[in-house]
């Protein structure tokens, strides 16, 4: 049993109820579907073993994001309470060896959706022998997003400030992805190269959703890369207003393109540490989300105007690529 958790790596014996766990899975992979659909699309070229296990984490990412930003969850202290009965949901799961039932939910903070993660999630940790700390350190970055909590952010004043935050956010994902994916060399080499990839996938998020995360009141893209092109708050919020982009909001979004993409290249050379079966998934997702970043420059940096999209048709062919890509 693993110290640290007490979930066993590798443990390979089924839950006492196998229904309740293919239903999970079965949960994970619809939400992933209807909501990641880049990621979707990739996880299509990964083995067929290890494709529910992406899904779960998908799964849980998703389910906890819906806490912080579904404004039917209520009050942002309820947030902060629910997110804190995810935590406790989890400790209490990974405590027992897999393959023991999971007891069910007791804690009335407990949102009804996430149990339906709980199984699937608790098979894919224990498989892969994921390390609970990256749970923990994404959680810690979510309690960032809401008001009330102690942790809370919504405004990122440098870019090593909102790099602390996408270590939760962002790379812990990465890393939690890691062991799932499989190496050809030890984990802790290809680590480096799945955080900036993780960085590089929230940044493209940030840059395409500036509009929606100031309805949110919200701004991640540091306060001194903007201010180094005359752009401030104000003019944020009148871009919003307007659905106009000024040339100084262009000027920046460009610079910040270029660092996104920077990020997209220090992780490439790390898809090649990968388990060869994986890596026309990890290219494709990779294509797909820095995509975005074009269809942003296409649009004359038009953020608040319209979403950037990246076309099914040019999904499918950047998809065939990386499949052909070996």
């Amino acid at each position: 049993m693993n110290a640290r958790s007490g979930v066993r790596p590798g443990a390979s014996a089924p839950p006492t109820d196998a229904a309740a766990l293919r239903d999970a899975y079965r949960h994970c992979r619809r939400v992933a579907a209807a909501h990641g659909r880049s990621y979707y699309l990739a996880t299509r070229l990964l083995s067929a073993d290890r494709r529910p296990a992406v899904h779960a984490l998908y799964g849980f990412a998703r389910t906890v994001d819906d806490i912080v930003d579904d404004p039917h969850v209520g009050a942002p202290g309820r947030a902060v309470t629910a997110l804190d009965a995810v935590e406790r949901r989890l400790r209490a799961a990974w405590s027992q060896p897999i393959g023991m039932p999971v007891a069910p939910p007791t804690d009335p903070a407990l949102p009804a959706a996430f149990d339906r993660v709980v199984p699937a999630l608790t098979d894919t940790v224990g498989r892969f022998a994921i390390d609970p700390r990256h749970f923990w350190t994404f959680l810690d970055s979510m309690r960032m997003d809401i008001p009330g909590s102690p942790l809370f952010r919504n405004r990122y004043p440098t870019m090593a400030a909102l790099h602390e935050y996408m270590r939760g956010s962002a790379a812990a994902i990465g890393l939690q992805l890691l062991p799932v994916l499989g190496t050809v060399c030890p984990a802790a080499e290809a680590e480096p190269a799945a955080g900036a990839l993780g960085d590089a996938f929230q940044l493209t998020n940030f840059l395409r959703d500036i509009g929606e995360d100031l309805d949110r009141d919200r701004i991640y893209l540091p306060a001194a890369e903007l201010a180094a092109f005359g752009v401030d708050e104000a003019l944020l919020i009148d871009g919003r207003r307007t659905g106009r982009t000024d040339r100084r909001l262009r000027r920046a979004l460009a610079h910040l393109i270029a660092v996104n993409r920077d990020l997209y290249r220090c992780a490439r050379p790390g898809i090649e540490l990968l388990s060869p079966r994986v890596r026309p998934g990890i290219r494709t997702a990779a294509a797909l989300y820095a995509a975005i970043l074009d269809r942003i420059e296409d649009s004359g940096y038009a953020v608040f105007a319209q979403r950037a999209v990246v076309p099914q048709r040019r999904r499918v062919r950047l998809a065939a690529y990386a499949a052909l890509s070996t």
